[in-house]
């Protein structure tokens, strides 16, 4: 047996994928399954605020396709929104500050639901939070998760929409993110009856070591027959993944994002 390491990669078919969307963009993604099985379910990731770092390869969505397939048989979608850049390569458009990246969301959405990908569950983090908030609504859709929501771009006729979609809706906050706690967020996400607003003792907004504790609740919720927490160490085929494109690219991320606005009733 071998400990899971932050660069640890786990057996899964991978595949890079290109997301067409409806305004004539071609985005850069990848589609990573179970190596061996039929996924149980599916999470398309929207990652955080591109200007600032974020990308397909931010850390808890690389580790979630480096992960999970493997050790819950759930399938990972990740993709770089228009404008991004990561090691796979550079989305075409520009980033649009939310409302053009609406496509974006779509063209993932329907690439799973073509491919007859199960259970989609969207998770955004940060930026990714708000995409979600705005444009995951989708029929296709069963759920959302909601890393370190900021409520920057989203507002309250997003969160009325979810309400009454009476779709699952769970928000983790770090007790120490920069632009939201727990306290303030479970009163702004209390127009969402179903929501559930997890706050997390200790953590920060890029769950810099905290990334476990994130994978095993994504898991908790959309593949709620696998146990958790999730294996720490794995006994088989693992490789080691080159994360400097990463690490350079992310070094000092969010610092300069503007603290957002309270929404206005």
């Amino acid at each position: 047996m071998a400990v899971i390491r932050a660069n640890s990669v786990l057996p899964a078919r991978r595949e890079p994928v290109t997301l067409h969307t409806a305004d004539g963009l071609e985005l850069v993604g990848e589609l990573a399954t179970p190596a061996d099985r039929e996924p149980v379910a599916t999470i398309v990731c929207l990652h955080p605020l591109p200007t600032h770092g974020g990308m397909m390869d931010s850390h808890i969505f690389r580790k979630a396709a480096f992960r999970l397939p493997a050790l819950a048989g759930v399938a990972v979608l990740r993709f770089n929104t228009r404008g991004t850049e990561s090691e796979q390569g550079r989305s075409e458009g520009e980033f649009d500050h939310g409302e053009g990246e609406r496509y974006d969301v779509v063209a993932a959405i329907e690439y799973a639901e073509f491919h007859d990908l199960p259970a989609i569950w969207v998770v955004g983090w940060s930026f990714g939070t708000d995409l979600t908030l705005m444009h995951a609504n989708d029929p296709a859709v069963q759920g959302a998760i909601l890393l370190s929501p900021p409520l920057r771009f989203s507002d309250v006729e997003h969160l009325e929409a979810w309400a009454e979609s009476g779709k699952p809706l769970t928000a983790l906050v770090p007790e120490h993110d920069d632009f939201l706690q727990p306290p303030e967020a479970e009163e702004r996400f209390a127009i969402v009856p179903q929501a559930e607003v997890v706050g997390v003792e200790g953590a920060k907004h890029l769950w810099v070591g905290d990334a476990e504790m994130v994978l095993d609740e994504i898991v908790r919720r959309v593949a709620p027959e696998v146990a958790v927490p999730l294996p720490r160490e794995w006994d088989g085929e693992m490789e080691t993944a080159d994360t400097s494109f990463y690490n350079d690219k992310n070094r000092g991320a969010v610092k300069d994002v503007p603290r957002p606005q309270p929404l206005q009733d």
